[in-house]
C-alpha cells in the first residue's frame, strides 16, 4: 500500500517519520512531495528508503492514501494540481477549518475523505489525533485509526465535534506547556535550576497522563490519593481553586473553540 504525503512541513514531515517508524507501512511505500528540496533532503537523510519529489501529481499517482498536509488556503489549489481518483483513493486533509463537504467539492462528491487533526506531539509518536470521515466504510476508518494509533492515540469522532475536540487537543497541548512553564518558574524561585525543574514537572505531567490513560480512574480520584488531611498538597489545590484555576482552563478551552 502506497501513501503519498503532500507537504513536508512540520506536520507533514512528522507524519512521514511516524509512518516510517510504524509496522503497517514500510518507508519504501511512502512518497513525500514538497517544493522545498531542502526539507525533502532532511527527511530522506533520516529515512533513506522514503521517496521524495517536488511534483504533487507524481506523488499522488497510484497512491492508496493521499495525505494533504498544507496550509488551509493552499488546499484547493494543491488538489487542483493532482489527478486524484475519487473512487479508489482515500484523501486525508490535515488542514484546519476545511470541511469534509469542501473537500468533496474540490475532489468529487463520491470521494472518500477524512479530516485528521493531530497535535504537535506527533513528532514524538504521542499525538492525540482526531479523525472524521465522509463516504468511508468501517474498514477504511479502521485503517486510518490503525495508522495514526502508531503515532499516539487516535479517535474517530463526528465532524460536528472537530472544533471542541481541537480546543482540548491541538490547542490544549499549549495550555499543558503553559502549566509546565509556570511550575518550572515556581521551582526556580524556590532554588532549583531551570533544566532540573523543567524535567521534574514534565515527568510529573507524563506520569499523571499515564495514570489516566492506563487505568479505569478519574482525576478527582487521583487527586484524593495525594491530598492527605492537613497535608501540603490540599493547601496547594485550594490555592489553585481560590485563584480560579479550573475556571481559567475552562475559559481557555471555550475561547479556543
Amino acid at each position: 500500500m502506497k501513501i503519498a504525503i503532500i507537504g513536508a512541513g512540520n506536520m507533514g514531515g512528522a507524519i512521514a517519520c511516524g509512518l516510517a517508524q510504524g509496522t503497517i507501512i514500510q518507508a519504501k511505500d511512502i512518497v513525500i512531495a514538497d517544493p522545498s528540496k531542502e526539507k525533502l533532503n532532511e527527511l530522506q537523510t533520516k529515512y533513506p528508503d522514503l521517496s521524495v519529489t517536488t511534483d504533487n501529481k507524481q506523488a499522488a499517482k497510484g497512491a492508496h492514501i493521499v495525505i494533504i498536509a498544507v496550509k488551509p488556503w493552499l488546499i484547493e489549489p494543491v488538489i487542483r494540481t493532482m489527478d486524484l481518483d475519487a473512487e479508489d483513493q482515500l484523501i486525508v486533509s490535515i488542514a484546519a477549518g476545511i470541511s469534509l463537504e469542501q473537500l468533496t467539492q474540490y475532489i468529487g462528491n463520491e470521494a472518500t475523505v477524512f479530516r485528521v487533526v493531530p497535535n504537535t506531539a506527533i513528532s514524538e509518536l504521542t499525538s492525540m489525533t482526531l479523525i472524521a470521515s465522509r463516504n468511508a466504510n468501517k474498514e477504511q476508518e479502521e485503517l486510518l485509526l490503525s495508522l495514526f494509533n502508531e503515532m499516539g492515540l487516535a479517535m474517530l469522532i463526528p465532524e460536528s465535534q472537530i472544533a471542541a475536540t481541537t480546543a482540548l487537543t491541538s490547542c490544549g497541548i499549549a495550555y499543558v506547556f503553559k502549566y509546565i512553564q509556570a511550575a518550572m518558574q515556581a521551582g526556580i524561585e524556590m532554588g532549583l535550576y531551570p533544566k532540573d525543574a523543567m524535567k521534574m514537572v514534565a515527568q510529573s505531567v507524563k506520569g499523571a497522563a499515564e495514570i489516566i490513560l492506563n487505568n479505569d480512574t478519574h482525576p478527582s480520584v487521583e487527586i484524593d490519593k495525594v491530598t492527605t488531611p492537613g497535608g501540603i498538597t490540599i493547601k496547594g489545590v485550594n490555592e489553585l481553586d481560590h485563584a480560579g484555576y479550573t475556571s481559567a482552563i475552562i475559559r481557555a478551552m471555550k475561547a479556543s473553540k
